[in-house]
């Protein structure tokens, strides 16, 4: 028997903000597996009758055990197991050190799907819309990465509590099966069951997060109110309603909320909720049976959609999209959760596996639904490269300028990255380095590790020029509106990829996709056009600086969209930033 062991730490779907099921297991008593889908309903009823004998089962279904419930669902043959569950004689607390203290793990992940092949996909789904074979497909590709370095202890805990900090709540799971390590971090829940009573949520809507509390706001508005997501999330709901039919008491299926918006990291997520009460004699192989896989990852209508989804898509899903959760202890009656096991990392030694994947329907635009993955993959690219939270202050014979707004800032990206943050340490850092430096003017760097713990270095602050040039990005940064834009951290790769070469040039004027002029590298731009100083808002994609946010209150700067095609009419440029202030710029016409 393989040496195996699972960690769950559940969300209450009846309390959200209530107490968590937060459980670790040891070594199984015995593993309940199935290989074929002849062996699926088999290993369910092992496992509800291990449950009913006191025994707590941990486990999960593949995408590809569909067929052992209704032949007629297509998918591709499964690598590994169908169905997977150990049997657990306890549940353990959890403990003190959830994997913080296992070391930094990095994940290079590379996309399996091009944009020209997302495209012809998309295409493909439309034209079966069109012809009224189905209404709508849910169509995922994988992220393939590779870990690297040597983090100490175990690596696959260590990558479960960065992904846990990165995708926060939720229905978080981890499973070390000896083959392979199962790490889910979904905010779905499958289902819950218990008591007689079934409830599904199933999520389907999404929309980026905002720069701003006041655009953050209205981009959640949005979601609620779009006629295309209110479809999409409806057609799910009619497809949940179905399936819970099958299983349900009659008259008793409800769907008692419709379009809430759930706050996560990265995106906001809507969901409903679908639920009745069971038949007598109701058996965990028999809610499987009626509503595996979730429509939510599949479309509707669903043997149409998976029929779909088995052409466009060339390999097996695996355990994401399928079915991940618990089954817990008791003779009373079967009690089960189980979540969706989307925003979920597959790990067979150093290799590592993520799909990423939506709704498409008659209204989905390529380059919308493109831009969607890119914001639901945000949360795994954070999780898979270590930083730290940064800031840059000026250092003058022992005061430390802006002091106040720059660790408010610091405190607004711990809150946000789930950074533990104790003003009185990083106070006592600070002191400590002023203490050390108490003459002169230097450059200071404060920074702020995932455990809370900070640090300060401090360098010579040469004199600021009084006038800079800068020369203008040939391209457009890739992710303006990146979490790694909005907070200033020490991940700058994608500002690094802008470094000056040209001697004599001191920074980048960096703009976006649509055009828009967003900051320098280092610093915000000041630009005078018809009379006004104007500084780009934050929702083009640029960091909130200290200096700008100064110049913008004493009415020195006001926000403005400025476009490439605007440069020609703008008058003057300046460089601003805490560290240096206003420096006048120029942009070097033969680099712009």
């Amino acid at each position: 028997m393989p040496a195996c062991s699972a960690r769950i730490d559940f969300s209450d779907p009846c309390l959200p903000d209530g107490p968590r099921l937060r459980r670790v297991f040891g070594s199984p008593r015995q593993i309940l597996a199935a290989h074929e889908a002849a062996q699926v309903r088999a290993v369910l009823d092992a496992v509800q009758a291990a449950a009913a004998q006191g025994f707590w089962c941990v486990g999960y279904l593949r995408y590809e055990a569909a067929p052992a419930f209704d032949t007629a669902l297509a998918v591709h043959a499964a690598e590994g197991p169908l169905a997977w569950f150990a049997v657990y004689d306890e549940a353990l607390p959890w403990p003190a050190d959830d994997g913080e203290g296992a070391g930094a793990v990095q994940v290079q992940w590379q996309a399996a799907c091009s944009r020209a092949a997302f495209d012809t996909a998309l295409d493909s789904i439309h034209q079966a819309i069109a012809a009224g074979a189905l209404y709508q497909v849910n169509f995922t590709a994988p992220l393939y990465g590779v870990l690297r370095g040597e983090p100490e202890g175990d690596t696959a805990l260590a990558l479960f509590a960065a992904l846990q900090r990165a995708q926060p709540g939720g229905y978080a799971a981890f499973l070390d099966t000896g083959d392979e390590q199962l790490l889910s971090v979904s905010p779905e829940l499958f289902f819950d069951w218990h008591d007689g009573r079934i409830l599904t949520r199933p999520m389907k809507g999404t929309a980026p997060r905002g720069a701003t509390p006041a655009e953050d706001a209205a981009l959640a508005q949005a979601l609620r109110s779009s006629p295309k997501e209110r479809a999409e999330n409806v057609m799910i709901v009619d497809l949940l309603r179905n399936d819970l039919s099958r299983i349900a008491e009659p008259f008793s299926v409800q769907v008692p909320r419709l379009f809430h918006t759930e706050a996560l990291p990265t995106v906001w997520q809507m969901s409903s909720d679908v639920q009745a009460r069971t038949r007598a004699g109701c058996a965990l192989a028999d809610v499987f049976a009626a509503l595996f896989p979730c429509g939510s990852v599949t479309g509707a209508p669903k043997v149409s959609a998976m029929r779909m989804i088995q052409d466009l898509e060339p390999a097996p899903r695996g355990v994401y999209c399928g079915a991940f959760g618990v089954v817990y202890p008791g003779e009373s009656g079967i009690r089960a959760t189980f979540n969706v096991p989307i925003r979920t990392v597959t790990l067979r030694g150093s290799a590592a596996t993520c799909g990423i994947g939506s709704g498409i329907t008659s209204g989905a635009l390529a380059a919308a639904e493109w831009q969607e993955w890119r914001h639901k993959r945000a949360f795994v690219e954070r999780a898979s490269m270590p930083f730290e939270l940064l800031e840059t202050l000026a250092l003058e014979d022992g005061s430390l300028r802006d002091a106040p707004a720059h660790l408010a800032r610091m405190a607004a990206a711990a809150a946000h990255f789930g950074y533990p943050w104790s003003p009185q340490q990083v106070e006592q850092c600070l002191q400590q380095l002023v203490q050390i430096h108490a003459k002169g003017i230097w450059r200071v760097r404060l920074l702020l590790d995932v455990r809370g713990q900070a640090r300060a270095e401090a360098f010579v602050l040469p004199p600021s020029p009084q006038r800079v040039r800068l020369q203008l990005a040939d391209r457009a940064i890739e992710d303006a509106h990146s979490e790694f834009v909005r907070f200033k951290t020490t991940r700058r790769a994608h500002y690094d990829a802008f470094t000056p070469m040209e001697e004599g040039i001191f920074d980048t004027l960096l703009w976006n996709a649509e055009g828009e002029v967003t900051e320098c590298t280092r610093g915000n731009i000041a630009l005078l056009m018809d009379g006004r100083w104007l500084t780009p808002p934050l929702h083009c994609g640029l960091l909130g600086g200290i200096g700008r946010a100064q110049a913008l209150q004493a009415g020195r700067l006001s926000e403005g969209v400025v476009r490439l095609e605007d440069l020609p009419r703008v008058q003057a440029l300046a460089f601003v930033n805490s560290l240096r202030g206003w420096l006048d710029a120029d942009l070097d016409p033969r680099l712009g």
